[in-house]
């Protein structure tokens, strides 16, 4: 089911396309790493640990989520089962730490804190998610909490867990996790984004589907914060029981009209400008500094 997952074989167990994900947090495990002025080699298992994580709350995601397709494919839960699906996903959870904890040495002890911590932030944060889904009283700081939690911290573990393993000095640890942090922040404000007005063809996932999960997004938080008459229907068809197509499609275009999506673009801009004066600050390598900006515009651009 893993290896399903993760696009390695198809449910049948036949090879697959090996296609699925952007590896965007390994890929920061490896540049913090070079950060501190260590081999990229340092940092594998840390990158390991930190996707593995991040794939076990994916497989968990789908089922609260009730995600029919990930990455043009069928989820995991539909095909196996739910039960089974979480089974794969504490798996992955656990194997995590195996991988950082062998051998026991200091550096890997403080990279397994560092992870562990950064995963009970992000099932807070998950479960913030989950507790605003369908209230029509959330804030955009509030929105903003809960993004640096449930995004933020796997990323800023990321940004951070290789120089770590590097027996780096919180001089440069520091001022890498507060990247990532904002990064996050970044990233989940581009994914609200895609989240409603995402291609499908691209996302994998249907046109307006947060809009029809009710999700508090940053884009439906913020237009429903505008003293408009756009944001007074938004409010009333996010109040109803049931939502048709046509309430959802309605919807969608009264949360542009209200600024939510630009709001959230240039939010997402913003904070940007916030991790990479943080790696301004941080005495770092000068490529590594250079490839980790160039990995926090890549989250910012893209399209899927």
């Amino acid at each position: 089911m893993v290896g399903y997952h993760f696009g390695w074989t198809e449910a049948d167990g036949t090879p697959g396309d090996g296609g699925g994900g952007k590896a965007v947090r390994p890929a920061l495990a490896l540049a913090s790493a070079a950060a501190a002025g260590a081999p990229a080699e340092v940092a594998v298992d840390g990158a390991v640990a930190v996707e593995l994580v991040h794939n076990f709350s994916l497989l968990h995601d789908d089922i609260m989520d009730r995600d029919q397709e990930r990455h043009h494919r069928a989820t995991a839960w539909t095909l196996f089962g739910e039960a089974r699906a979480l089974l794969a996903g504490d798996a992955l959870a656990n194997l995590s730490t195996q991988v950082l904890l062998r051998p026991e040495t200091k550096e890997r002890m403080s990279a397994t804190a560092l992870l562990v911590d950064a995963t009970a932030r992000m099932i807070a944060g998950q479960s913030e998610d989950m507790a605003r889904e369908g209230r029509l009283d959330v804030t955009s700081d509030e929105c903003t909490a809960m993004h640096a939690a449930k995004t933020g911290a796997l990323l800023s573990c990321a940004s951070a867990i290789g120089a770590v393993l590097a027996g780096a000095g919180d001089d440069i640890v520091a001022p890498l996790g507060r990247f990532g942090i904002q990064i996050g922040i970044s990233f989940q404000a581009v994914d609200d984004q895609l989240g409603i007005w995402g291609q499908p063809e691209l996302t994998g996932k249907p046109k307006w589907n947060d809009l029809r999960q009710r999700k508090s997004s940053l884009p439906v938080v913020y237009a429903l914060e505008q003293p408009t008459a756009e944001a007074r229907r938004l409010r009333e068809l996010l109040g109803k029981p049931d939502l048709g197509e046509k309430d959802v499609g309605e919807a969608a275009a009264l949360v542009e009209a209200s600024g939510g999506r630009q709001h959230a673009g240039e939010e997402a801009e913003r904070r940007l400008a916030l991790a990479l004066r943080e790696l301004d600050r941080a005495p770092i390598d000068p490529e590594a500094r250079a490839e980790l900006a160039e990995l926090g515009r890549f989250i910012v651009e893209r399209e899927f």
